[in-house]
């Protein structure tokens, strides 16, 4: 209940941000109409369309989102109609008859019924839907949770209804914004007689709402401007309703118990083991590590799980890791098997394409582990990085539990290098940034981002934490892949380490690159995958350290760029 009170305080927040400005014409054009057969049925078509068409976005991969692009071309069409009937009365007229296009019968039929004195609802209705296909909402924290949780759990009628939520949320704020709207706007006509020019001018910024978002300016510049901060007011509501996970217990004095051992039924196939049952653990140590192979995150916890295994296996202890990927290029089992023995993991590691064990035990986090004790019950658990010692003081109180003898009480001593190596976080000020278009933010080349086609983009001049394509790109929606040699990417971050997933097409050769920082080779500030001159090769898909800063630490301006075609990039991350 809590989350669908968070969804919907979200969409009332949308209400000042400036990714609701470019719908904003369209519903203030009704503002001289009853609100309850006009202003309300348009509201409600624009909350269950954008509802809908998340849902599909969420769960049903590319197909949605084309099929969203031809929604928003066909709503463009109709509205611009709509804007056109507006500025031009005389137009709307001849505009009755019955044999005109969809697009024009819904705006003129708006007009016609209400100076007639008939209803509006239904056309009010369609308007809305029209206006729901255009509107792009912020993906601030509220909407990424419902997202991401739809993503990852499949299809259902609560993420639906979270969804609806949210949109209810944005159309109460527009609705309250359109009442007092609408109190203005026949006080002008009453005082002033400038009813038909308040039309016309109301027509005029339909149209212009329409060329701004049909030129992408709407996802372009007014999602890179936040006069409102609404991602800080949206994560104060979840911190202060939802607040993130915090560890249940601590290892002074005994453990709690949190809950059983869910099964590990689901798993598409098992590495390193034959698939293993909660079942067949009991007598054991478990701990169970949520991660993914191209999350940094996952990587920097790698070395202590691996050495917790090594040292406890002959005590009791099994280890179990979890691949549950965020990236489709995760999905393939053959790419997991070739990070499993990059990393030396010698570990079971379950193959969780379906999120089956995701779900069993309720994870939301890569990394995660979960400390079962030997009769199958979660004892301890822990979200992130950090926190080794106690974790491992965790196994050490479970194997004596368990009545293990000789367990000592030493902790491991890790030197972890490259990419698995301890992020420097007291001087990390860049975060994540994804490169396709679903998730993708402070994106600032010219004219944003085109989505699912090739352009031609020039990179622009990205101030801290912002960046831009440069070349012949398709920006997709899980990543942007370069069509012609030569292109590249600008980042202006701060942080030690700056490391990018990167792949290729499933028939493309390596793909050679060079990067730079502030304009001059990296020097002793290369990463693991590049070398002094800035150089490296993309050669399968994962995480490439590119840069690890060995002087002080500053705003820097990192460039890549691309000397063969087919690269496809993901996702930067810092350390």
């Amino acid at each position: 209940m809590i989350l669908f009170v968070l969804a919907y305080l979200g969409g009332v927040l949308t209400i000042v941000s400036p990714c609701i400005l470019p719908v904003l014409p369209f519903v203030f054009a009704r503002a001289d109409r009853p609100f309850v057969s006009s202003g309300l049925p348009l509201l409600l078509g624009m909350a269950g369309t954008f509802a809908a068409v998340a849902t599909l976005a969420a769960v049903g991969g590319g197909w949605a989102v084309e099929a969203n692009t031809y929604g928003r071309l066909a709503a463009l069409a109709l509205l611009a109609l709509f804007g056109v009937t507006l500025l031009f009365p005389a137009l709307a007229d001849r505009m009755t008859r019955p044999l005109v296009a969809l697009g024009a019968r819904l705006s003129q039929s708006a007009d016609g019924q209400e100076r007639a004195g008939g209803g509006a609802i239904l056309p009010s209705l369609l308007l809305g839907v029209a206006t729901g296909l255009l509107w792009a909402p912020c993906a601030g924290p509220v909407l990424g949770l419902i997202l991401t949780g739809a993503a990852l759990q499949g299809a259902s009628v609560g993420t639906s209804l979270l969804l609806l939520a949210y949109a209810a949320g944005a159309a109460t704020s527009l609705a309250l914004a359109l009442l007092v709207g609408g109190r203005v706007f026949a006080a002008m006509k009453r005082s002033l007689g400038v009813g038909e020019w308040v039309r016309r001018g109301l027509g005029a910024a339909v149209l212009v709402a329409v060329a701004v978002i049909g030129l992408g300016l709407d996802t372009g510049f007014l999602t890179r401007v936040s006069a409102a901060g609404t991602a800080s007011l949206e994560q104060g509501l979840l911190d202060r309703f939802h607040p993130p996970a915090a560890d249940a217990t601590r290892t002074a004095g005994r453990l709690p118990v949190e809950d059983e051992m869910p099964p590990l039924s689901g798993a598409v196939a098992w590495l390193n083991s034959p698939p293993l049952t909660a079942e067949g653990l009991r007598g054991k140590v478990v701990l169970v590590d949520f991660w993914t192979y191209s999350c940094i995150n996952c990587l920097r916890s790698i070395p202590y799980v691996r050495a917790w295994a090594d040292k406890y296996k002959d005590q009791g202890l099994v280890v179990i890791g979890v691949h549950a990927p965020e990236f489709a290029f995760e999905r393939n089992i053959a790419n997991v098997k070739k990070a499993v023995a990059d990393l030396g993991i010698g570990y079971p590691v379950a193959i969780d394409n379906d999120f089956a064990i995701w779900r069993a035990f309720g994870n939301q986090y890569w990394p995660a582990h979960y400390f079962i004790d030997a009769q199958g019950r979660i004892r301890h658990h822990h979200f992130g990085e950090g926190e080794y010692d106690e974790s491992e003081r965790v196994i050490q109180q479970l194997l004596a539990e368990a009545g293990r003898s000789g367990v000592s009480d030493r902790l491991v001593a890790v030197q972890p290098i490259g990419a698995e190596a301890a992020a420097d976080m007291a001087d990390t000020q860049s975060p994540e940034t994804y490169v396709g278009f679903t998730r993708a933010e402070n994106f600032v080349s010219p004219g944003g981002a085109v989505r699912g086609a090739p352009h031609t983009y020039t990179a622009g001049t990205p101030g801290l934490n912002q960046w831009g394509l440069s070349g012949d790109w398709t920006v997709n929606g899980e990543q942007a892949e370069l069509n012609q040699p030569g292109g590249g990417i600008l980042y202006r971050f701060h942080a030690r380490d700056l490391h990018l997933v990167l792949g290729s097409a499933a028939d493309a050769a390596p793909v050679r690159f060079r990067i730079t920082i502030d304009g001059a080779p990296p020097g002793d500030s290369h990463g693991a995958d590049t070398d002094a001159d800035g150089l490296g090769t993309v050669t399968s898909q994962r995480l490439y350290q590119l840069v690890r800063q060995s002087g002080a630490i500053g705003d820097r301006t990192f460039e890549i760029r691309f000397l063969n075609p087919g690269v496809q990039a993901y996702a930067f991350t810092f350390g």
